[in-house]
């Protein structure tokens, strides 16, 4: 059970840098709010599902004692850089406090595994309530205004938000999907017959057929502990994938940007992020960021390709949706 004893202090919000609205200290904070502390990381795709919920409650619950802390912990090297955080929060409306906990000092003192993970503080400094990953946001939201009328026995507080998505209804099926899939040695899991060459270029055949769960790479690649960095045009990753829509973490050369062309088997639909040249499909990579490949109805078995036009972009994990209404 997420509920926890009224005695486990939480730790204070020390060792990161703050880029927005800091520093927030808990102890200054006894007596006065509810603390709602949000690990996340910006290419997170279950961290980006969760922040409109987060977003909502800091602004129905502010005036009434609560203070939400966004604590970024960065899962790639490349997201430890505060100006791609401070964008980020921008382009997803984050107003409240933010940390880098860059050297994961808060991340280990609240002995944190989880992205994105959730501690509710009360007035006295304890945790009370705590979730990892998506969903529960309406037991969230429950036990945010219980430790509300804590603090505030008369407070007038609004019933439970509704579902910002179909697929978080009641109802809504989640099916076991392709796992998330690392495009770097450490913790990749390339199909290549050949294997992959560690930290050099490499050019790489794609002999097929495709098994589910593994990336495929064709052309020249340098694969690099977090990622597989393209190192000639047409560089090309391939994999079959189960799921409903499929995300791809990709990062730009230093100071400019690289197009990507998307080749999807039929029946699939294009993401948000593909634009298309007469019936060609593209991505323009020109921040480091997740982009959205594919956005299908249901869950489905697809496969799709991704090709760099120019040398110098940078593929770090495929992440993948499983959730529908059926």
């Amino acid at each position: 059970m997420p509920q926890l004893s009224e005695t486990v202090l939480a730790p204070e919000l020390d060792g990161g840098q703050w880029i927005q609205r800091g520093p927030v200290s808990l102890k200054a904070l006894r007596d006065k709010a509810v603390v709602l502390v949000d690990f996340w990381d910006y290419t997170c795709v279950n961290c980006i599902r969760t922040l409109p919920y987060v977003v909502a409650w800091n602004k129905r619950y502010a005036q009434s004692g609560l203070v939400v802390v966004g604590v970024h912990a960065p899962e790639f090297s490349f997201a430890r850089e505060g100006s791609h955080v401070a964008e980020a929060a921008a382009r997803f409306g984050l107003e409240y406090p933010i940390v880098l906990d860059n050297e994961y000092a808060i991340w280990r003192a609240y002995s944190n595994r989880f992205w994105p993970a959730k501690y509710l503080v009360d007035a006295k400094g304890r945790i009370r309530y705590y979730h990892f990953g998506e969903g529960a946001y309406q037991e969230t939201e429950v036990a945010i205004q219980g430790l509300i009328r804590e603090l505030h026995p008369g407070a007038s507080l609004p019933p439970p938000m509704e579902p910002v998505r179909d697929s978080d209804q009641p109802g809504a099926v989640c099916y076991r999907v392709t796992p998330e899939l690392y495009l770097g040695h450490a913790r990749g899991q390339f199909g290549n017959f050949e294997g992959v060459v560690r930290d050099r270029p490499h050019d790489y055949r794609d002999m097929g057929p495709h098994v589910e769960g593994m990336s495929y790479l064709a052309g020249r690649w340098r694969v690099e502990q977090e990622s597989a960095r393209s190192e000639a045009a047409g560089a090309a990753i391939s994999l079959r994938y189960t799921a409903k829509d499929v995300n791809l973490v990709m990062a730009p050369p230093a100071g400019a940007s690289v197009r990507a062309e998307i080749t999807l088997e039929g029946g699939q639909r294009a993401g948000d992020d593909v634009k298309f040249d007469g019936e060609r499909g593209f991505i323009t990579v020109d921040r480091p960021r997740m982009y959205s490949i594919v956005a299908n109805e249901s869950v489905v078995s697809g496969a799709v390709t991704i090709r760099a036009e120019a040398a110098g972009l940078a593929a770090y994990a495929f992440t993948f949706i499983s959730c529908v209404v059926n």
